[in-house]
């Protein structure tokens, strides 16, 4: 049966670099949070409600066939919500992690500096239509800081989740995160 890994962080953290990365070492699939975000969004506008039942509704299904295959594993890149819409993302969480037999979480967080130059970044343009207005996509990242809480507090994870890790991938490349977590978690 398939293993999950779910790789959460606020944005232009580098998940679907890490991801990327994971995925070659691994040989499991790369499913990143802007593969549904932007076909979804050619049809729905960003801020309705259909937009998100549809993303969550792909996401579901994609998940629920994908656990029952013949492949190794698959890594999914999002952000989390530990704040005020904590309850919503638990239960969209669970509802993923219980199609699979094994599963597991990789927080992912940097400076705020960090984020703010990771947002420009070849890689992030290339895969994330939505984020080639930099303008807007700046100021997406920096009022998340008001309204959400991406990051969870110190020990905060590990009472959440089962099979879990926290990465400051300030000053780690990508590659070397990718390894941190094969070897956490013997994949």
């Amino acid at each position: 049966m398939p293993k999950f890994i779910l790789i959460i962080g606020p944005q232009a953290v580098g998940k679907m670099t890490v991801g990327q990365e994971l995925s070659k070492l691994i040989d499991y699939k790369l499913f990143y949070n802007h593969m549904t975000i932007e076909m979804v969004r050619l049809i729905f506008d960003y801020d309705k409600s259909a937009y998100s039942k549809m993303n969550q509704l792909i996401r579901y299904e994609t998940f629920k066939e994908f656990a029952k295959s013949n492949q190794k594993g698959i890594i999914f890149t999002g952000c989390f919500d530990f704040g005020n819409d904590f309850e919503e993302e638990m239960e969209e969480t669970t509802k993923w992690m219980n199609l699979f037999e094994e599963s597991y979480v990789v927080e992912l967080e940097t400076t705020l500096e960090e984020r703010l130059k990771r947002n420009k970044t070849e890689n992030r343009l290339k895969h994330k239509a939505s984020k080639r207005d930099l303008e807007w996509s700046e100021n997406e990242l920096l009022n998340s800081l008001k309204k959400h809480k991406l990051n969870s507090d110190p020990g905060e994870g590990e009472k959440i989740f089962k099979n879990y890790m926290k990465i400051d991938n300030t000053n780690i490349s990508p590659e070397e995160v990718a390894k941190m977590i094969k070897e956490r978690f013997n994949l």
